[in-house]
């Protein structure tokens, strides 16, 4: 039996992997603050299921109460593989960095990095405790490699994201365990966070106009695409390799 946990899920990318996930008959547990009734449906017509969790990601004790909860239930016995793909995230605040409030680093921070890194810690010690395998993606940005006007906020977060990953892959390995943990970069695809990007001001964001071009140029990739770039990597697990960066660049 497969579980995947997937953060997210209401929309976009997160909707679309449930999607492929149950379609090979996985049991999804999805993480938003709203779900998506369309997925239900769609684990009706499969030999998947779906259950959805309502937490909001910038409260630390729904996410500790809510995760503690899935993880109970999917590391049992009768599991193979437990999969858990961070892929919530929000971009906000866009502006430069004297105009960030308290509240909106606080919601950004524990959103983007400090909910992937309590649920990591949580599934960690139910995977080595009771010897199911673990496989962890965590969604990124390629601004986790560069500074961009109007971006500090997420770019650190994406940094600070793909620094934890890649400790917690290292020690894993050391460890000797059977879990791996993975970055996966969608690059650029056409959601509604892409839509709060656009609607910036370009004395808020300079490179504002280029994601205009974007979505004029149909450069902007649909999320079933993607999504399916990540779960040819994820439906392998022997074939996963533990702290690497995977790109979707690398497979369109």
């Amino acid at each position: 039996m497969k579980y995947a946990v997937i953060t997210g899920t209401s929309r976009g990318l997160g909707a679309s992997l449930a999607k492929l996930c149950m379609e090979q008959g996985m049991h999804v547990f999805g993480v938003s603050r709203q779900t998506d009734i369309t997925l239900e449906k769609v684990a009706n017509n499969t030999s998947g299921t779906y259950e959805h969790h309502a937490c909001n990601l910038a409260n630390v004790e729904e996410v500790e109460k809510v995760f503690t909860t899935i993880a109970d239930q999917v590391f049992t016995k009768e599991t193979t593989y437990v999969y858990l793909i961070h892929n919530a995230g929000i971009v906000n605040p866009i502006d430069t960095s004297d105009k960030h409030t308290i509240e909106a680093i606080n919601t950004h921070t524990h959103v983007n990095l400090i909910a992937p890194m309590i649920t990591t810690s949580l599934f960690l010690g139910k995977a080595i405790q009771t010897d199911v395998p673990l496989i962890i993606a965590n969604v990124t940005s390629g601004a986790a490699d560069r500074s961009v006007y109007g971006w500090s906020a997420y770019s650190a977060s994406k940094a600070g994201l793909n620094r934890y990953t890649e400790s917690v892959a290292l020690e894993q390995e050391q460890l000797q365990t059977k879990n791996k943990v993975i970055l996966f970069d969608p690059s650029i695809m056409d959601t509604d966070m892409q839509g709060e990007i656009r609607s910036s001001s370009k004395e808020a964001f300079k490179d504002v106009e280029q994601f205009k071009q974007y979505k004029n140029d149909n450069k902007l990739r649909d999320t079933d695409t993607v999504a399916k770039v990540l779960t040819s990597v994820l439906f392998n697990p022997e074939d996963v390799i533990n702290g690497k960066y995977y790109s979707v660049k690398d497979f369109l």
